[in-house]
């Protein structure tokens, strides 16, 4: 009698294909924002590369924050400015909480372009 053939699977595969999945479903998440922040320095008014900005930069206090780097919110259709350009102080809010919908920061294009919502399947781009 013959033994049966047994089949073995490997485990870094297995793992490797459920690394690739978690990592595309996590980048679809942030894609999927309906608003985008970008770093600023409220005391210029100037937008800075996000690397100045920390994760917890937020400023939740009332008016614009005098000085230091913060994460400002704009809205999914609006204008984001290139890093080095001025950014309109009306156009969004330090506060996320302030806005509709989910939040996401950085991503956004240093050339700046029109925010776009991203999505399952989308790609959400900021671009001109």
């Amino acid at each position: 009698m013959t033994s049966p053939v047994r089949r073995m699977r490997s485990a870094s595969v297995t793992l490797g294909v459920t690394a690739v999945v978690a990592a595309s479903l996590t980048g679809c998440s942030s894609q999927s924002a309906d608003n985008r922040a970008i770093c600023v320095d409220p005391e210029t008014q100037l937008r800075v590369d996000d690397d100045r900005c920390d994760e917890d930069d937020d400023y939740h206090g009332s008016g614009t924050p005098a000085s230091g780097f913060y994460w400002y919110y704009l809205r999914s259709g609006g204008r984001a400015p290139a890093v080095g350009a001025s950014y309109a102080t009306s156009s969004g809010s330090f506060d996320s909480t302030r806005l509709s919908g989910t939040s996401a920061k950085g991503g956004v294009d240093a050339d700046g372009g029109t925010i776009t919502r991203g999505g399952f399947g989308g790609s959400g781009h900021v671009g001109s």
